[in-house]
């Protein structure tokens, strides 16, 4: 024992060493960190007794993670509530699935993407990772249940090692809140009615301007095909198309020729393509193209693509949705439509990169757009291929990008300077003197009995000037004064904090005058 305690001790001087080294010669904050996690891990070994009880430590959340403050939290809910409304409206039903998979689950899922994933140690025999979206195991869940319909929603957590954008609301834990449709139907039905929740959520938060590409999966590998690229490459070259609305065609043509290997003259046929976007009147002119017209892929995609255009009409979608070929989603999954909501540049705020920097992570970004803030398509294949028989489930759905949303949000918040108000407390107990702190108790056992909102002073004896600040600051709308007098009567005094108007109310009829005063 005393020679593994001897090697911890010598681990613990190198690591040491390394350490100071790292700050003497000024390495990145993170290398830093990183290390002085492992130094602490090693002295941990050792029990509580090897570090001394003033060790320095940074404290932090994890990369690409942060906390939450109440009004943060309070404007997060409001938009969670919102969403979770527009969905119940198209008859969603909530479920629930494990914060990690067995990692089988999640394997060869998400193309390129895959190496994002985040897995964890052996713990007891199974292998796992973290979930990467909620859609994988939604598949799973609907295979293992044998559910062949389902209109589910579904709000939580998932987690990704990508390189973190705090500004831009990219995590690397993070919300999702997701619609989908599971079912045999008739086609672009149940497709129009996700792009129509898209728009709906969008126009009910009101974060701005917004557009939602539309395109097909099989209209892109069609068009692959008729510009050259081999069968085996359309995923990688599709990764390669995804990155457009981030990247120019320069550098993603360069992509696609020195790290795809794909040649330079069917790279630009595809640029040719991918640099379109319209409407219906896009549709007609790339179902005359004698290269598409050639390929079925191609023409099914369009075909498609008209009946989603003709729906989208029809649920007055007109002026908010564009055919875009550039849009590739670079998820294997997606088997038909594909879609994405983007939130226009706000012409009030001229590009202008800016560097952030939060726990260590530095990253230039452009303050006037956000980019992406909902995505989805259609899945047929991923069910089946959970299923021992390999039955498929055709499913379409939406996921909302609330961490975008919630960083417009704060942003327009933080500028308007307005104080969200953080607690539902509709009427403070407050005491006018000494010695009344039973008599608050029982106020508020009779207002909570009553299902009203009401809080008090944890203090026995507080001052009233106090009580009453606590109501201004925390914009508690009403007040109850207690007095002997008053109390001697049967009586207390129910105060407006705005107006400070106050009235002598009946303690018997003190829960039904609240309420009817919150009524107006």
């Amino acid at each position: 024992m005393s020679d593994t305690r001897e090697q911890i001790l010598e681990q613990i001087k190198v690591q040491g060493d390394l350490v100071r080294q790292l700050k003497a010669t000024k390495e990145s904050k993170e290398k830093i960190d990183e290390e002085v996690s492992r130094l602490l891990a090693l002295k941990a070994k050792l029990g509580g007794d090897a570090a001394p009880a003033n060790q320095k430590f940074t404290l932090k959340t994890p990369k690409g993670t942060r906390d939450y403050a109440p009004q943060q939290m309070t404007l997060r809910q409001d938009v969670l509530d919102k969403i979770v409304q527009v969905f119940k409206r198209h008859g969603g039903e909530a479920i629930d699935t494990p914060v990690f998979e067995l990692k089988e689950v999640l394997t060869g899922k998400y193309g390129e993407d895959s190496k994002l994933i985040y897995d964890l140690k052996d713990q007891g025999g199974e292998i796992l990772s973290m979930r990467y979206d909620l859609t994988v195991p939604l598949a799973r869940y609907l295979a293992m249940n044998k559910i062949s319909s389902i209109k589910r929603y579904h709000i939580a957590k998932v987690y990704r090692r990508d390189n973190p954008a705090m500004t831009r609301g990219r995590y690397r834990e993070f919300y999702q809140c997701d619609f989908d449709i599971a079912g045999t139907y008739d086609p672009m039905l149940a497709d129009a009615e996700c792009v129509k929740i898209v728009a709906e959520v969008l126009d009910t938060l009101d974060i701005g301007d917004y557009v939602i590409k539309l395109n097909h999966r099989q209209l892109l590998d069609g068009m692959f095909e008729a510009c050259g690229v081999p069968a085996s490459s359309f995923r990688a070259i599709c990764s390669a198309v995804d990155k457009l609305d981030k990247s120019p065609w320069a550098d993603v043509r360069k992509e696609m020729v020195d790290e795809k290997g794909l040649d330079g003259a069917t790279a630009d046929k595809i640029g040719e393509y991918v640099r379109l976007s319209g409407g219906a009147e896009l549709v007609e002119q790339l179902l005359a193209d004698e290269k598409l017209k050639a390929v079925s892929n191609a023409v099914k995609g369009l075909e498609g693509m008209q009946l989603l255009l003709k729906y989208c009409s029809l649920f007055g979608l007109e002026q908010r949705v564009s055919f875009d070929l550039s849009l590739a989603r670079g998820l294997d999954y997606y088997t038909g439509v594909i879609y994405e909501g983007v939130l226009k540049a706000d012409p009030s705020a001229p590009p202008s990169p800016v560097k952030e920097i939060h726990n260590g992570d530095q990253a230039t970004e452009q303050s006037s757009t956000v980019g992406s803030v909902a995505g989805g398509g259609r899945y047929d294949n991923l069910v089946g291929m959970f299923d021992p028989r390999g039955k498929a489930v055709p499913c379409v759905g939406v996921s909302i990008g609330v961490e975008r949303i919630f960083s417009v949000l704060e942003a327009k918040f933080a500028a308007s300077k307005v104080k969200l108000r953080t607690n539902d407390v509709e009427v403070y107990v407050a005491s006018a003197h000494k010695g009344l702190h039973e008599q608050r108790l029982r106020v508020l056992n009779q207002l909570w009995d009553a299902g009203i909102k009401a809080e008090h002073s944890y203090k026995l004896n507080p001052k009233l000037l106090a009580q009453l600040q606590h109501c201004e600051e925390h914009q508690i709308p009403l007040a109850i004064v207690l007095g002997d007098a008053e109390l001697a009567q049967g009586i207390v005094k129910l105060r407006e904090v705005t107006t400070r108007q106050e009235a002598n109310v009946n303690l018997t009829e003190l829960p039904n005058e609240i309420r009817r005063r919150l009524q107006k």
